[in-house]
């Protein structure tokens, strides 16, 4: 027979330990965020469909976004024990400039419609952490205003060539005159890619109060309270502008992109140039040819060109092509710290973010961003301690191989 007594109050006290009461809605929320993926469902409850559609979707069938996001979950790393890993260094150089971590924000569109707060929250989370910060043509927060918010940030500016090269020009014009040090030329827009869920949702710019929407509304009235009581939501870069996101792009961006508009670009540019949306060794090969400090192999996040090639298994072909020619950067599919370390691994310079801050800003906010970055930083200083490598440099191939 078990003989059983009454537990002592010292005894209860050890194991009643009840979480401390955290009054702040926001700060409830994002402490139990634990992962990229939880604030994308924190995300999605807070935001009507149409513009977390926005975010999350990709085009047609979205399997450019699926395959790029297997290929990290095809990852498998190898580890080497014995190595002494109490400190660890995230540090990186990229361009000529260290980052306090191998990964930047990328630009966005439309920022501001997806959470008020908008891009200024970004780059002042950016500032604090000390990354670089990029800031799209089709932000919703001036070149201006952002050099204002963010003034000790490492700011980036991403182009699109316009039909009207005059307004591309002023455009780098002022970037440079505000402090960005660098210009990201997107170059896999020739026309809209088929984003359906935007098609389905019936999405504009700005979001209109349909019945579907409204019905929608009813569930995110906080959402739709600071859209209206905010200022309103435009394109800081462009006029005015109504009607969906693929007429948009189809009006304003040139078809006929080609190479002398990329060497027009790197002469009047004086920064540093990076080429965003490669995806072939033979681009690759050529871009750096035309000047292009840094590569960027994407496919957009998969919202261009579905069955578009998989930028993390076409980083090693780049690599042996480019022989150091330039520096190559990757994005699409990662979604955690140990995606970052297995592109690092894998060769890639740095790497760029996109849907994981978003997330972070539909969860929460400035605040949400921030615990993006605490998320990633977390995951990836845990990835690299248990692989036993103390800094980005001790990285290698043999360190992350695809299954």
């Amino acid at each position: 027979m078990t003989k059983r007594r009454l537990p002592k109050p010292d005894e209860l006290k050890q194991i009643l330990r009840p979480k401390p009461i955290v009054l702040n809605p926001t700060d409830r929320r994002l402490a139990n965020a634990h992962t990229i993926a939880d604030l994308r469902m924190i995300a999605r409850k807070r935001t009507p469909r149409a513009a977390f559609d926005y975010t999350d979707g990709a085009a047609e069938l979205e399997d450019s976004l699926l395959r790029a996001r297997q290929a990290y979950r095809r990852v498998e790393f190898h580890p080497n024990v014995l190595r002494g890993v109490s400190d660890v260094d995230t540090s990186r150089e990229i361009l000529g400039k260290t980052s306090a971590l191998p990964f930047a924000f990328a630009p966005t569109g439309f920022t501001r419609m997806m959470q008020h707060e908008g891009e200024s929250a970004v780059a002042r989370v950016a500032e604090r952490n000390g990354i670089p910060v990029g800031l799209s043509t089709m932000a919703t927060t001036s070149i201006e205003d952002l050099a204002a918010a963010a003034p000790g940030a490492r700011k980036w500016f991403q182009l699109y060539v316009w039909r009207d090269h005059g307004a591309g020009e002023d455009l780098m014009n002022r970037a440079w005159e505000h402090g960005y040090d660098t210009l990201m030329l997107t170059v896999d827009t020739p026309v809209a890619g088929a984003r359906l869920r935007d098609v389905r949702n019936g999405l504009t710019i700005p979001p209109a109060l349909t019945l579907k929407t409204f019905l929608d509304g009813a569930t995110h009235p906080a959402w739709w309270f600071n859209l209206l009581t905010t200022e309103p939501l435009t394109f800081a870069s462009l006029n005015q502008f109504g009607g969906t996101v693929a007429e948009l792009l189809n009006k304003l961006f040139d078809p006929t992109l080609n190479y002398d508009d990329l060497d027009w670009v790197r002469r009047t540019w004086p920064g540093k140039l990076v080429v965003k949306g490669v995806q072939s060794v033979d681009d690759a090969r050529d871009v750096v040819k035309h000047g292009a400090d840094a590569v960027l192999l994407s496919n957009h996040g998969g919202r261009q060109l579905d069955r578009a090639p998989t930028p993390l298994e076409l980083l090693p072909a780049v690599l042996d092509e480019v022989q150091g020619g330039a520096e190559i950067w990757i994005d699409t599919g990662i979604l955690s710290g140990g995606d970052i370390v297995a592109a690092i691994a894998r060769g890639a310079n740095a790497v760029l973010v996109g849907r994981a801050f978003l997330y972070g800003l539909m969860a929460g906010g400035e605040r949400g961003v921030q615990r993006s970055v605490d998320i990633l930083r977390t995951e990836l200083v845990r990835t690299m301690q248990l692989l036993g490598v103390r800094t980005l440099a001790d990285l290698t191939p043999s360190h992350a191989t695809l299954r």
